[in-house]
């Protein structure tokens, strides 16, 4: 799924598009347009489109007019009119700067003048250019088995699978209006409305394409939603709730891939098998009767590369009278693999579906449009009701499922489970897609069941008029909910249970002492910050402790002085290392020279040969970061029994593991004084050391410092390839230990090819005899490789081949078995691996993954980065050069399906835009006690609470300010429009707000009324909003007369007035839990003695002085839960919005004479010892 912008990208879907006659019927668009080039008009779909003044239906062409009215401006695509608000029109990046920089003042120097413009333009570009959500683009594939049937069938069985595709997409877009399309209403919540309310349908444009940009048959549909939805609570026109649309897209495409499965099975009788897609990817479903050869043979580019090798070898033949020798040949294929893959043509289905025929064909042996029918013709298939899944198995099924996710993730919520029990239940085939919808959702529910609820339940009741028919309130979004498992939440409690426990084996402080001032073997001494975590670790005695280390900080050199001191205390081998990887647990072997093994491997011995710790060891797991949750657990668990200690040694802010994780950092995060490695020793630049620690912390300004010293370079992806590759290749060839890092798999893979090219044409790969790897790549003499699989059987001098070791192709035998050094030796550690190893589990190694580079350091990185890419990931790849790291930030998103750019692709997209946004990507999971926290906070916190509250105050107050508005001098007209606006939201809470400051209401919008006519005014709720607030700005009355504002917590009007039982109860509750957690937040702030507090003074000693004291407090302990401040500074940054900079004057104001109060309480405490040798006296 990739969200569009408003403007012209709507002319993506249009490129390709057939011109054809607009006057026919869309019932089977492909067959229509079999013999014009490009693919079909679009389609109208989804419920939403009915609402559209009935001049177009479901099934309707879509035409470029209509598309620019709907998704370019957000207006009705037939009349014109708008739906709802227009589009926000953000300002430009330069229109911003031009804006601060006239508001400077004039009196400035040129310097400073200078200065504060080009901190202002940093500030501004940083921050990017925000714009307007059009729509979102879903794209909806058949599986590839399915798309090669298709591509070869006669014309009507093309026209009967693209109908099964068709009906799962319109049944998919159905499913979507129900379950996950919503909108945003009421009060701001911390950023966005706090309601979440159904709609009435989606408006979707559906438009098939054929083939991909190889020109292979892909036939896919994109479904492009518009961003416009109606509302069902009270028929506005908003915007879609985006979040629901970005959770559910995985669970979307699996259910779409079931149920084409169960049309197609319905439609020919066809059966389905899962095929292994290799190392890291889940099984594919796919057509038994289409061979996975013939998947293969339209899955790859080696046709592009044989037709340009051809020609290269013709235009020789031209140039030099001879056929080519073989050694010219193999160059010649080579530099047709450099060659820019070709633009995709735009040709007829017929065209195309020819050339389909006879390529597969030829692979077949047989005529393939025979194939094809034979294929389709099977007898009348078994297909299932929900009612025939015995509720046991569903039970089995949801306990499955929660299985499976759990070992990924340390908690879930719906669309996790929805997408793991779509793939569970894809062996099965339903009579229609209700039941298989029956199914699954009972499958969901079951796993629901069988995890343990981490989001508390709703803390206040809401008026039915917020509630779903299902009984749940509109103020928690739908499927929100978030899960965990009682394995995993035990499994923390046991972790956190043996940290805080200190009878563990210790080591006395002067031996550390002693250890700590000796240079190692290699002449290293400890900083002052290594020597203070040693002795924290040393004399701590808790059985589980910590290390925290960032890049580059010597945490091999800590762990050292710690063995050492160690085994001076508890004897020789008392220190053992264990890691999440083979090439971890070697490396850690080799720096520390103790005995080392992979965690799940260790475990493993321990099952099968009883292997444990004893009494007094250190067990130091490297890279704990990596480490999964359960797998922690057993391991501390063994080491607690035996008496033993383990040391947990990582980084928080980097990657993380791939198993349900976030134990390290929850065990971090439980205390207070974890030790800490501060002293960045890795690079050669003093400025790098800082920088890097901002990365690590995702401070956006490190973006400038790298910017300033050449280390930045932005432009399109595969403008970035080359860029990086380039640079990367010349640092290779002059001798530099250098890193070629990218998060996309497709990337790596590219930059693999070529680089292995270059070293063909270079001649230091010798490609005459080549074996195929698994992913289509080659490898040959000379070549550097990458294993991926743990194999002890096989080994290298006096190691074995481990999962992420790098080597060297020395031989290549013909029976396809590989002879391989490692890499850096010239001689001996080889190893000869078996064919079916070199075809499964080898990659070329030229290029890496962040989780590859994860504990190398060499002297130069090159780093591909883009808008994907996580905070921990960027972290890790830019910090494994000691002397360079440059980051390629490609700034556009192809798609490897189609040509040009995408809708969503922000054309003013800059290197530092793409940047602060991956500084902005947190991609560590919290542990599930991390996230019990995170969702106590979500719900109870005041800026949630205050928008419930404020919301349910307009609905239940909005019929007496209606009454009101009609009653104060309108015309019926003019109220009619007032009452209908936009703002009248924001004037009937500037009428509460105006109540809550005693002012007579009834009296003051009257008068307002008749201050001024209204015929020049384009809303009259606008105006009057603004006249309300100028008139009401301090509280009624003057003097001691003035009495004080009705504020909950200082902050919140007071909704007064008569109202129903159900919104008095449902806002009565939240006051009481609004004035609740302000008073416990101030409790824990000044407890904690949290910086912020210093600024409010010390409490007066008086009891009726403290009261007041702390009353006023409480506000701004309010206003900074409120507004999500967890600055140093009392009140944060400057308030943005109207509504906060009200909040954030009350709140200064509560500051200011609460200091005032601290102060008169600390003048008079001054002044009574000078009075006491008087009163003795007397």
């Amino acid at each position: 799924m990739r969200v569009m912008s408003a403007g012209d990208g709507y002319k993506y879907l249009l490129r390709t598009v057939a011109a054809g006659d607009g006057d026919r019927s869309l019932s089977t668009p492909l067959t229509r347009y079999y013999a014009e080039e490009g693919n079909p008009p679009g389609r109208w779909l989804g419920a939403g489109v009915a609402a559209l003044s009935g001049l177009i239906v479901d099934g309707d062409q879509v035409s470029e007019s209509q598309l620019q009215l709907l998704v370019g401006m957000g207006r009705n695509p037939v009349t014109g009119d708008p739906l709802g608000l227009a589009y926000p029109a953000y300002k430009t990046v330069a229109e911003r700067v031009a804006e601060r920089t006239a508001a400077l003042d004039p009196t400035l120097g040129p310097a400073s003048r200078a200065e504060a413009v080009a901190q202002i333009e940093a500030e501004e570009a940083v921050r990017g250019t925000r714009r307007a959500v059009a729509g979102y683009d879903f794209t909806f594939s058949i599986p590839k088995s399915a798309s090669v049937l298709w591509a070869v069938a006669d014309a009507g069985t093309q026209a009967l699978i693209a109908d099964a595709h068709h009906a799962a997409v319109a049944e998919v877009v159905a499913f979507m209006e129900r379950e996950v399309a919503a909108t945003r209403t009421g009060a701001t919540a911390r950023n966005e409305a706090v309601a979440q309310v159904d709609v009435h349908g989606l408006i979707a444009a559906a438009f098939d394409h054929y083939d991909s940009r190889a020109g292979d048959p892909h036939l896919h549909t994109h479904v492009v939603i518009s961003n416009k939805v109606q509302t069902i609570l009270d028929g506005k026109w908003r915007s879609l709730d985006g979040r629901p649309m970005h959770a559910a897209t995985v669970a979307l495409s699996e259910l779409h891939e079931a149920v084409f499965a169960d049309h197609l099975t319905r439609a020919f009788g066809v059966e389905w098998e899962a095929r292994d897609m290799g190392r890291d990817r889940n099984p594919a479903w796919a057509v038994t009767a289409v061979p996975e050869e013939l998947v293969a043979e339209f899955s790859s580019r080696s046709r592009h590369i044989d037709a340009e090798k051809n020609r290269l070898i013709a235009e020789y033949v031209a140039r030099h009278g001879r056929q080519p020798s073989t050694a010219t040949i193999i160059k010649l294929r080579a530099q047709a693999t450099l060659t820019t893959r070709p633009d995709k043509q735009v040709r007829s289905l017929a065209d195309l579906t020819a050339e389909w025929r006879v390529r597969a064909g030829r692979l077949l042996g047989t005529d393939a449009t025979s194939w094809a029918r034979g294929v389709a013709a099977n007898e009348t298939p078994l297909l299932l009701r929900a009612d025939d899944i015995p509720l046991d198995v569903i039970a089995s099924l949801g306990q499955s499922v929660v299985d499976v996710v759990g070992e990924k993730r340390s908690t879930w919520r719906r669309w996790n489970l929805t997408a793991e029990a779509a793939r569970q239940t894809m062996g099965y085939r339903f009579v229609s897609t209700t039941d298989r919808e029956a199914v699954v959702g009972l499958v969901v529910d079951a796993a629901e069941a069988a995890s343990l609820r981490l989001t508390p339940p709703e803390l206040a009741s809401s008026p039915v008029v917020f509630r779903r028919p299902d009984g749940t309130s509109v103020f928690r979004p739908k499927h929100s909910t978030v899960f965990s498992s009682e394995v995993l939440l035990a499994a923390e409690d046991r972790l956190l249970d043996r940290a805080r426990t200190t009878t563990g084996p210790t080591v006395p402080l002067a031996v550390v002492e002693r250890i700590a001032v000796r240079p190692d073997r290699k002449g290293h001494t400890l900083g002052n910050d290594q020597t203070a975590a040693l002795a924290k670790i040393a004399v701590s005695g808790r059985i589980v402790d910590v290390l925290v280390g960032p890049a580059g900080a010597g945490k091999t050199t800590a762990m050292s002085a710690l063995r050492r001191a160690w085994e001076h205390e508890h004897g020789a081998d008392s220190v053992v290392g264990l890691a999440p990887s083979a090439v971890a647990a070697q490396v850690l072997a080799d720096d520390l020279g103790i005995q080392t093994e992979n965690t799940a491997k260790w475990w493993q011995n321990h099952l099968v040969h009883g292997d444990t710790f004893r009494k007094g060891q250190l067990v130091i797991v490297d890279e704990a970061s990596l480490a999964g949750t359960l797998s922690l657990d057993r391991i501390t668990h063994l080491a607690a029994e035996a008496g033993a200690k383990v040391l947990l040694v990582g980084d928080y802010a980097q990657l993380q593991s791939v198993d349900a994780g976030g134990a390290f950092s929850l065990l971090v995060h439980d205390r207070d004084d974890a030790p800490e490695l501060v002293d960045v020793h890795r690079f050669e630049n003093e400025w790098e050391k800082t920088a890097s620690l901002g990365l690590r912390h995702g401070r956006v300004e490190v973006i400038d410092t790298y910017l300033d010293h050449d280390r930045i370079q932005g432009g399109e992806t595969e403008t970035m390839v080359n860029a990086a590759y380039a640079t990367w290749r010349a640092d290779r060839q002059s001798g530099r230990a250098t890193v070629l890092v990218s998060d996309s798999n497709e990337s790596v893979q590219a930059l693999n090819r070529r680089a292995r090219t270059d070293l063909i044409l270079d001649g230091a790969v010798d490609a005459r005899r080549e074996v195929e790897l698994h992913d289509g790549t080659h490898v040959a003499v000379g070549d550097t490789v990458i294993t991926r699989h743990n194999d002890r059987r096989l080994r290298a001098g006096r190691g074995w081949v481990r999962n992420g070791d790098r080597w060297t192709v020395t031989e290549v035998q013909g029976d396809g078995s590989l002879t391989l050094r490692r890499a850096g030796r010239k001689w001996g550690a080889s190893v000869v691996l078996p064919a079916d190893y070199g075809a499964e589990h080898l990659d070329l190694g030229y290029a890496v993954t962040s989780y590859r580079a994860q504990g190398i350091t060499v002297q130069t990185s090159h780093v591909l980065v883009d808008a994907t890419m996580t905070r921990e990931n960027l972290y890790v790849a830019l910090t494994r050069g000691r002397e360079t790291n440059r980051a390629y930030v490609a700034i556009d998103k192809p798609d490897d399906s189609h040509d040009g750019p995408h809708p969503g692709d922000n054309t003013e997209a800059t290197a530092r835009s793409v940047l602060y946004g991956v500084l902005a990507h947190v991609g560590a999971e919290l542990s599930a006690h991390e996230t019990i926290t995170a969702e106590q906070d979500a719900w109870a916190n005041i800026g949630q609470l205050a928008a419930e509250y404020e919301t349910i105050a307009a609905a239940a107050q909005r019929d007496r300010w209606a009454l009101l508005v009609r009653a104060a001098g309108l015309t019926k007209d003019e109220a009619e429009d007032a009452i209908t606006s936009p703002a009248f939201g924001a004037l009937t809470a500037e009428l509460r707000r105006a109540e809550a400051n005693h002012h007579d209401i009834e009296t003051l919008l009257p008068r307002l009324v008749r201050a001024r006519g209204f015929t020049d005014a384009d809303d009259i709720a606008a105006v009057l909003h603004y006249r309300v607030a100028r008139a009401t700005t301090r509280p009624a009355g003057s003097g001691r007369a003035r009495k004080a504002p009705r504020l909950i917590a200082g902050l919140i009007p007071e909704a007064t007035g008569t109202m129903s039982s159900e919104f008095r109860q449902a806002l009565t509750e939240r006051r009481d839990l609004i004035e609740t957690r302000a008073t416990a937040l101030l409790n824990a702030s000044l407890t904690e003695k949290q910086s912020w507090t210093r600024a409010l003074g010390a409490p007066p000693k008086d009891a009726k002085t403290a009261a007041t004291w702390r009353r006023l407090a409480r506000t701004v302990a309010a206003y900074r839960d409120r507004y999500d401040i967890t600055d140093h500074t009392p009140l944060g940054a400057p308030a943005e919005d109207d509504e906060q900079k009200i909040d954030a004057a009350r709140a200064k104001a509560a500051l200011d004479r609460a200091r005032s109060l601290a102060q008169g309480a600390g003048e008079e405490s001054q002044r009574r010892p000078e009075r006491e040798p008087v009163r003795r006296a007397l």
